[in-house]
């Protein structure tokens, strides 16, 4: 089923004749209101007037998560402050978000872009659509709440957490679609088993999934143990949450990603050239219709290929093939992403503990787990059991807080992590291979 289906099936002349336009007008707003686009535009010797077709969107300057990090917190908006009406936010290096502003118009255009993904995905307004991606200042909840809405489905807000509850809500909700990572789908697959509720038996017939990677065996094995056709959403949150890109339930081959609101590009992770059209790469997008925050090439560090071939389903937006990876340290627990550094920062404001630590991500009962293991000073060594206890809680809570994850803290003894004589290993990722 196409949600719109004039702008889902334009030909590709004139989608890119369209993008054309809202490039040339974003590159304006930008050079305009934001100092920071101007300031860059003008370092490379250029102007919006310089921007003639699609090719010369090369000619632009990147933009990196840091660069929003650095203009922390409204200093990349294009609107006034008051004219944003929704702010969304991840967890920085050092409580330092990530800040993204949204207009009451860039909040229509994500409901209407997740209400296409959901209708490739194949709900429609008779679903009852079980939510239960995080809501906050995560984009997940929010974001497929407002798709299912946009298609008058009926939406159950549940959010994260009391898996065994949510079991029962979706058996008595009789719930036909279910919304979060593909790592909580198995979780609750799992809580209801053992609470004697099979999936097999509900209404449940499709699957939403996103916010981590997952493989094509993980997809099988959902379809088999839930009885669903499981598909893969794509967003993030400098961009947009959910909404970006999504499988259509008639191939299940590739992301079409909204072509109309975003303008996708490949380029080499090492140098920031172009890559041909089927070569895998790191995807760079350059927002064309967003208000509050819109982003020139901004680079998401997530590998994949664009697929332009036709797809049976109609759609002719490009096709983004499952992600391969990352190109950047980045960790991706439970749909929150972390990296390695954030927690580098929170261990060493502790001035007890040494610089010698691991992050150790592993996966229980289908659901990523994260340990912190960290050698104490020789001061500490000392201390009291109690006082040592008090100090992982601390270091818990603090990363809880600072990055919305939950996390088993160790204090090791000195010299208890293996030194390595080049590049030291501070991540092990245990997870299986699926």
């Amino acid at each position: 089923m196409l949600f719109n289906i004039k702008q889902e099936t334009l030909p590709r002349e004139e989608l890119e004749a369209l993008q054309l336009r809202r490039l040339q007008n974003v590159c304006n707003r930008v050079y305009a209101t934001v100092p920071f686009y101007r300031k860059r535009f003008d370092t490379l010797g250029i102007t919006p007037a310089d921007i003639r077709s699609l090719e010369d969107l090369r000619l632009l300057p990147f933009t990196e998560k840091q660069d929003l990090r650095d203009n922390y917190p409204y200093a990349l908006f294009a609107v006034p402050r008051d004219n944003i009406v929704r702010l969304h936010a991840s967890s920085g290096t050092t409580g330092k978000a990530v800040v993204v502003g949204y207009t009451a118009r860039d909040l229509e255009n994500w409901a209407e872009l997740t209400a296409r993904g959901m209708a490739a995905a194949g709900v429609t307004r008779h679903d009852v659509v079980h939510v239960a991606y995080g809501y906050g200042l995560f984009t997940g909840g929010l974001g497929a709440h407002g798709g299912a809405e946009r298609l008058g489905a009926t939406v159950v807000p549940a959010s994260g957490g009391a898996t065994k509850r949510q079991a029962y809500l979706m058996r008595d909700f009789g719930a036909t679609v279910l919304c979060c990572t593909p790592s909580y789908a198995l979780h609750l697959w799992e809580a209801g088993m053992a609470e004697g509720i099979d999936f097999l038996d509900l209404p449940l017939r499709v699957g939403c999934f996103g916010a981590e990677p997952w493989t094509e065996s993980m997809r099988q094995d959902m379809e088999a143990k839930m009885g669903i056709d499981a598909l893969n959403i794509y967003g993030l949150s400098e961009v947009m949450g959910p909404g970006v890109a999504m499988e259509c339930v008639e191939e299940k081959k590739g992301l079409h990603l909204w072509e109309d609101h975003f303008l996708p590009e490949i380029v080499n992770p090492q140098n920031g050239e172009p890559l041909p059209e089927g070569e895998e790469g790191e995807l760079v997008i350059t927002t064309l219709t967003k208000e509050g925050i819109p982003l020139i090439r901004y680079r998401t560090h997530d590998l994949t290929s664009l697929d332009y071939t036709p797809c049976r389903c109609g759609r002719t937006h490009v096709r983004i093939t499952r992600l391969a990876g990352r190109c950047d340290d980045m960790l991706i627990i439970r749909g929150v992403n972390v990296f390695p550094q954030q927690i580098e920062a929170l261990l060493m404001a502790c001035h007890e503990l040494t610089p010698n630590y691991q992050i150790i991500v592993d996966r229980e009962d289908n659901l990523d787990t994260l340990e912190v293991c960290v050698e104490m000073g020789e001061e500490l060594l000392a201390d009291e059991i109690r006082k040592l206890q008090a100090l992982e809680s601390g270091l818990r809570k603090s990363i809880k807080e600072f990055l919305g994850v939950t996390a088993r803290v160790r204090l090791l003894q000195p010299h208890s992590i293996v030194r390595s004589e080049g590049k030291a290993q501070r991540i092990i990722d245990r997870r299986p291979k699926r």
